[in-house]
C-alpha cells in the first residue's frame, strides 16, 4: 500500500516503549477510539525515518474518515496523491503521472495498520496490545500484528487528553514511519462524496476494483 502507512511527530516518541510494559489505560483508549469515533477529519504531517535515523521522506495533507471502511489521505506536499478507500476498493490516485491503481479493500488492508483507522470494531483483533506507558501526558500505547508476515513489528500509538494525536509504525526493514495529526475534529457529519472516486478522462487505470462498477467523467 505504500504511503497508506502514514506521519511525523518528535523523532524519539516512539522508543522509550519497551516489551514489560505493565498494562494500563491504553487500551481502554485504543477501544474507545475504535468503537467511538465514527468521523475524524484533520491534517497529517508523515516521516519515513530509516534505520540510522536518517528521515526520507516528510509528507503532509489531510485526512477524513467514516466508519466502517471509508477514509481519504490527499497528500498535498511535496506532490499530490488521493488514497480513497470508498469500503469495497481502495483507489490510489498520482495527479502528476495521471494513473489510478485500484486494488480490493479486504485484500490491501488486511493486516496493516491502517485498519486501526478505517476499519470496524474488530479491528483490534488482527492487534496483540502489549501495554502502555505515560510520558509528559502523553499516553503511549503498543501494539504488535497477530499476522507475523504483515510486514510490521509493532505499532505505538500516541494519546492526548483521549484523543490520538500521533502513530508509529515499525516495518520488518527496521525503518518507522510517524504520523501526527492537527486540527482534529471528530464525529462531525462528513460528505459521503469525499469517499468515492470518479476516474478522470484521459487517466490511466491499474487493477481491477472489487465491484464491477467503474465511476468515470
Amino acid at each position: 500500500m505504500g504511503r497508506i502507512l502514514f506521519i511525523a511527530g518528535t523523532l524519539c516518541a516512539g522508543q522509550g516503549l519497551t516489551a514489560d510494559m505493565p498494562a494500563g489505560d491504553g487500551k481502554a483508549l485504543v477501544d474507545a477510539f475504535i468503537t467511538d469515533v465514527i468521523t475524524l477529519s484533520g491534517n497529517f504531517e508523515q516521516s519515513l525515518v530509516d534505520a540510522q535515523g536518517q528521515v526520507l521522506e516528510v509528507t503532509s495533507g489531510t485526512l477524513e474518515v467514516q466508519r466502517p471502511g471509508r477514509f481519504r489521505w490527499a497528500y498535498s506536499e511535496p506532490y499530490e496523491q488521493w488514497l480513497i478507500a470508498d469500503g469495497l476498493n481502495i483507489w490510489s490516485y498520482d495527479i502528476d503521472l495521471e494513473q489510478v491503481t485500484v486494488k480490493p479493500q479486504a485484500d490491501a488492508l488486511a493486516n496493516t495498520p491502517a485498519i486501526l483507522l478505517g476499519g470496524t470494531d474488530a479491528a483490534m483483533d488482527h492487534f496483540e496490545y502489549q501495554g502502555s506507558v505515560i510520558e509528559d501526558g502523553v499516553t503511549w500505547v503498543k501494539l504488535i500484528p497477530v499476522n507475523t508476515d504483515s510486514g510490521f513489528k509493532r505499532v505505538e500509538l500516541a494519546f492526548a487528553e483521549q484523543r490520538l494525536q500521533q502513530m508509529v509504525f515499525f516495518d520488518n526493514l527496521e525503518q518507522m514511519t510517524f504520523v501526527s495529526l492537527d486540527n482534529v475534529i471528530i464525529n462531525q457529519p462528513i460528505d459521503a462524496d469525499r469517499f468515492e472516486f470518479v476516474v478522470p478522462d484521459d487517466v490511466d487505470v491499474v487493477g481491477q476494483p472489487a465491484s464491477a462498477d467503474l465511476k468515470t467523467d
